[in-house]
């Protein structure tokens, strides 16, 4: 595995993991994941899981990653050959292809309304029909196809240019953009008239609404943020030098992300609620709420509306990519690693999957729904379970110790090393249980 490609250094590895995780998980899932589950009482569930069970979960898959510098399946094979852990390597295969089937068509919307933004639809001529679009939109099958084609296609190029020319590159160039302008979203939004109720429904736990169902959705939705129990994090570990710090680089991604979803959320509730939408509207709030304020923003300027709804909606579509790009690349790993396949081969055998479930998806949205539930409540929760349950049971304790402390010579790690490791073996596991089990039953 010598000529393996490695990402170039932290703030590479950090761009990349994060780019992973920001995307369409915080900008298109997270605030109406966080309006069916009654606002800011889901936020606090959900801030809790993400650093006492997902961050642990982050730390497992790079550990086993960067241990074996091999793909999902390699790594099982390498750490526990001849055993049924294989299945969790063939899994962790499986659910990153399906996610990007349906994922896709979400990035094939990003296509559609970068379209409208560039030919100025969004007008404030136009604020009442602005929220319709939507519905339209998605009605006719043959654009949403061609959509979704369109961004299939441009996540197979960047995949096919490889780790450093085509995931580095492209990671390191868009994320911080991605930042100022959630921002930019964010302080308009919440000057909106009625936009006070959307900051008091983000800011105001009502506990009431809490149910087994939204601690589960909280987890869940919380390692489909952070790609985790899916493999990617495991792949792009995987790629990361011997020398890095995976505590410090896993830690910048779990905040990075945390951070980006909490300014989703203040971009896009207090305008949700500014322009009479339902806070629990479905996936397609996003694509309703954000046309709206850009809309409203044209009685100021049409120009400059225009402007930042096309720079927005290439920071929508580009967040997407980052995140389509690393779920592809743990399938291409695979064929090329496992099963002798060149990059090329790869990348087009993953495309025409994805293509072929994205289209049922797009036609057929309880399909798209089922997958959606299939992957981000169960598949992604039974692979962050087994992670954790691997390194924390499995794994030589030395070993993991080995890989977050970098052979002992990182002295801070060491110190942190038995609050992590106590967090993978007994937290993340037994908490991951009782709430996919009352997920269930609820």
């Amino acid at each position: 595995m010598g000529g393996r490609e490695r990402f170039g250094n932290r703030a590479a590895v950090i761009m990349a993991m994060a780019g992973s995780a920001i995307g369409l998980g915080n900008i298109w899932r997270f605030p109406f994941i966080v309006g069916q589950n009654g606002g800011a009482a889901f936020i606090l569930i959900y801030i809790l899981c993400c650093f006492l069970l997902s961050l642990p979960i982050l730390f497992s898959e790079s550990v086993i990653g960067r241990r074996t510098s091999r793909n999902t399946v390699g790594a099982m094979e390498a750490l526990a050959p001849g055993t049924s852990w294989k299945w969790l390597g063939l899994l962790t295969v499986i659910s990153p292809i399906i996610i990007l089937s349906y994922y896709s068509v979400v990035g094939g919307w990003s296509v559609e309304y970068l379209y409208k933004s560039l030919t100025i639809q969004f007008h404030p001529d136009n604020v009442e029909a602005v929220t319709g679009m939507f519905g339209i939109f998605t009605a006719s099958g043959f654009k949403v196809i061609a959509c979704l084609l369109l961004f299939l296609g441009i996540t197979a190029g960047i995949v096919f240019a490889g780790v450093k020319k085509g995931i580095e590159r492209f990671s390191k160039i868009t994320i911080p953009v991605l930042f100022v302008l959630i921002v930019v979203i964010a302080i308009y939004s919440m000057t909106l008239p009625g936009a006070g109720e959307g900051l008091k429904y983000l800011v105001h736990p009502d506990f009431s609404k809490l149910t087994p169902d939204a601690f589960a959705a909280a987890l869940g939705q919380s390692f489909f943020s952070l790609s985790l129990g899916v493999g990617t994090m495991l792949t792009y570990s995987s790629y990361v030098r011997k020398d890095e710090n995976l505590v410090v680089s896993g830690a910048g991604t779990a905040v990075s992300d945390l951070l980006f979803a909490i300014l989703a959320g203040f971009a896009i509730m207090p305008a949700v609620f500014a322009s009479g939408i339902a806070p629990s509207a479905g996936p397609g709030l996003v694509f309703e709420t954000l046309p709206y304020i850009f809309a409203k923003m044209g009685t100021g300027g049409v120009v400059i509306s225009a402007v930042v709804a096309i720079l927005f909606f290439i920071t929508i579509l580009v967040a997407a990519l980052t995140s389509s790009i690393s779920m592809m690349e743990v399938g291409v790993a695979y064929l090329s690693e496992e099963r002798g396949l060149s990059r090329a081969a790869a990348t087009a055998g993953i495309f025409l999957f994805a293509l072929a479930v994205g289209i049922m998806c797009a036609l057929k949205g309880s399909v798209f729904d089922f997958l959606d539930k299939l992957c981000s409540n169960f598949l992604l929760t039974l692979g962050a379970l087994l992670f954790s349950l691997f390194v924390g049971w499995k794994m030589e304790k030395e070993d993991v110790k080995d890989e977050l402390t970098n052979g002992g010579t990182l002295h801070t790690n060491a110190k942190l090393f038995p609050i992590i490791y106590f967090l993978i073996k007994y937290v993340a596991p037994v908490s991951i249980a009782v709430i996919f089990i009352s997920g269930l039953l609820g």
